[in-house]
């Protein structure tokens, strides 16, 4: 099975010059490496451009293609970009609710989390692309790891509707057990810097440890991510900018949502059947076709019931954050 792409090499580079481009715009102009507190009317501003800016694309995307190859691909296009962007951002949604829980747990102070989620933004950048790659060109050259994907994603769906209603015990967790048995850290925060030397001695701030837990959390969600893409669409640019546009707007999500998450607690329902829907209907490929536009709005259906019914039916939740030494020692 050849890769198929309409993207050229210029479409490539445009879209990540436009990406780095944006980056620096963050990191540089908008305060990005400024410990500060973003306020919801700076994050929702962030979350609106986002969104146009992926609708934009698709739309310009859309032109682009009708004048090139016709109508028909143009539409057909349009629709896995939109269906991709959808599936991404709503299961991103997730990785804010574990980001909401590891802020919560070191007791990061609001001004402090804003550089760590860029880093974090980076990261996920980078893993996705190479996770992208690679499972484009494993794709193309074994059709039958389709199938693979989707009966990851199916139980990965189901295993998600069962622990829903747990938290994860973070105390517990391998990797942070490694890194307090295995590094000096220190007992405070100090800034935003992630090491410090005390007495002489070099000490990973708690820091550190947020960074790694979020960069940590970034690959399990590419890993869950990725696979569900491809239920949609395989060409690698379609792949690439849905998954993009959705981290992108991530952090600012993130910074909208966060003091709500406890609102949506049945989004992590939706988001379960939205991993069973895809991975049956990749299992299920050679027996039932699924139009992309039906795809589409049953995801769209999944995500909206399960905002409304958490918000009708919002229940009452005492978050008790650790105290900074306990958790960081």
């Amino acid at each position: 099975m050849s890769i198929e792409t309409f993207a050229s090499g210029p479409m490539w580079a445009g879209f990540i010059i436009f990406i780095i481009a944006m980056l620096a715009l963050d990191l540089f102009v908008f305060g990005g490496r400024k410990a500060h507190r973003a306020s919801a009317w700076e994050a929702g501003g962030w979350v609106f451009a986002w969104v146009t800016l992926a609708l934009s694309f698709g739309a310009l995307l859309w032109w682009h293609l009708d004048g090139t190859v016709g109508r028909e691909i143009a539409n057909r296009k349009a629709l896995e970009f939109l269906t991709g962007y959808l599936i991404e951002q709503s299961l991103s949604v997730d990785n804010m609710f574990v980001f909401v829980m590891i802020f919560s747990y070191f007791a990061v102070p609001p001004e402090l989390q804003r550089r760590v989620l860029i880093y974090g933004v980076v990261g996920a950048i980078v893993m996705r692309a190479a996770m992208i790659l690679a499972g484009v060109w494993v794709v193309s050259e074994f059709a039958w790891v389709l199938y693979v994907f989707g009966a990851f994603l199916l139980l990965t769906g189901i295993k998600m509707l069962v622990v829903a209603g747990h938290e994860p015990d973070l105390a517990n967790n391998p990797l942070l057990r490694w890194m307090r048995g295995h590094l000096r850290i220190s007992p405070q925060y100090h800034g935003e810097a992630f090491f410090v030397r005390i007495g002489g001695l070099r000490y990973a701030t708690p820091m550190f440890l947020v960074l790694v837990m979020i960069e940590a959390s970034d690959l399990v969600f590419a890993i869950d991510s990725i696979p569900a893409i491809f239920a949609v669409t395989r060409d690698p640019f379609i792949v690439f900018t849905s998954n993009i546009f959705a981290i992108m707007g991530l952090r600012a999500l993130y910074f909208l949502l966060a003091d709500l998450a406890t609102r949506f607690h049945l989004l992590k329902y939706g988001l379960a059947l939205v991993l069973v829907f895809i991975g049956g209907k990749m299992v299920l490929a050679p027996w039932l076709h699924v139009p992309i536009h039906w795809s589409l709005a049953v995801v769209g259906a999944l995500i909206a019931v399960s905002v409304m019914l958490s918000l009708i039916l919002t229940r009452p939740v005492r978050v008790q954050p650790n105290a900074l030494p306990r958790s960081t020692s």
